[in-house]
């Protein structure tokens, strides 16, 4: 609800805020995890940015006490979108370029879609909507073609990384669901501060399982990029975020979700001279317009309301 009339100036650069934070955080996360592993790197990050966003919470005076309720379900959608499809985004990035891992986190509204649609019978797409997960799943297979096509032992390895990335990409997708289906007591900061603060916890106890922290080399580089993260991903992107949900209509917000591939991509390109074969070029302009098709598309209301269509994504990566 507006209480406001938004300028246009605040809206541009809100919109701005999205989509080059959000797109730049795969850069960091592949800058990150060269030498901070995985489950720890996201362990660091979710536990303080979570815990100062709680702060930041407590001091505006907004409820963060949680109901036995609230507790079951922040952890449940805590654990699908940052334990789970987080933490997954951030080992494929060790493997894979960033600008390829974008790619196929970009197809997550198509997931959100078919799942709604056709198993929880909620809302579903209509028209150009089915287009649109007809053109992503022909995106993925390019986008996989190149290491389907190779015998070679770097390229099942590549491989078996992109089964990780789209695995966490339909974790995200679950936990986006849940997200939309819970009522919860709090409001969206409160409610991420606490999923970030409970992911948090978990990665970090999965960190001690695995032993992370006897590989990891706490460089310069690697707690500059969890830095970056913390701040413009989960604080400056989230609130951008909600300022937009709340000025401008869900389908144009929703427009982050094909443009963060785009922007991270060309950063990957640029800083990290990542190289993207014909395949996947290919692969990146048919998910692109996959996206937009089945974001922008009508839907007839099944069981929830779909106010929020790809809710609390700002968790992402």
């Amino acid at each position: 609800m507006t209480t406001q009339p938004a300028s246009r100036f605040q809206i541009y650069m809100s919109f701005a805020l999205v989509y080059v934070f959000w797109g730049s955080t795969y850069l960091a996360i592949a800058i990150a995890v060269k030498n901070i592993p995985a489950a720890l790197m996201t362990g660091v990050r979710f536990s303080i940015a979570g815990a100062l966003m709680l702060l930041f919470c407590w001091w505006k005076k907004k409820k963060i006490r949680l109901t036995r309720y609230d507790v079951l379900r922040l952890f449940a959608i805590g654990l699908l979108l940052l334990s789970c499809g987080n933490t997954l985004l951030v080992w494929t990035e060790g493997f894979i370029p960033s600008g390829l891992a974008s790619l196929f986190v970009a197809v997550v509204p198509i997931y959100i879609a078919v799942i709604e649609g056709l198993i929880l019978r909620g809302d579903r797409v209509t028209g150009r909507g089915w287009i649109g997960i007809l053109l992503g799943t022909l995106g993925l297979f390019l986008l996989l073609w190149s290491q389907l096509d190779s015998p070679s032992a770097l390229k099942r390895e590549q491989l078996f990384a992109c089964g990780g990335v789209m695995l966490g990409a339909l974790a995200w997708a679950c936990g986006s669901i849940l997200s939309r289906r819970s009522k919860l007591s709090i409001d969206p900061f409160t409610a991420t501060g606490w999923e970030m603060v409970m992911a948090g916890g978990t990665n970090m106890l999965l960190a001690i399982i695995v032993g992370d922290f006897h590989h990891v080399v706490w460089a310069r580089s690697g707690l500059l990029a969890i830095g970056y993260l913390i701040i413009f991903g989960s604080w400056v992107g989230f609130t951008a975020f909600i300022w937009l949900l709340e000025h401008v209509p869900t389908p144009k917000v929703a427009t982050y979700a094909y443009v963060n591939p785009v922007v991270a991509v060309f950063l990957g390109f640029l800083i990290l001279h990542e190289h993207l074969g014909r395949f996947e070029i290919a692969g990146m302009c048919v998910i692109v317009v996959a996206v937009a098709l089945v974001t922008s598309s009508k839907l007839k209301s099944g069981a929830p309301a779909a106010e929020q269509e790809i809710e609390m994504c700002e968790r992402e990566a």
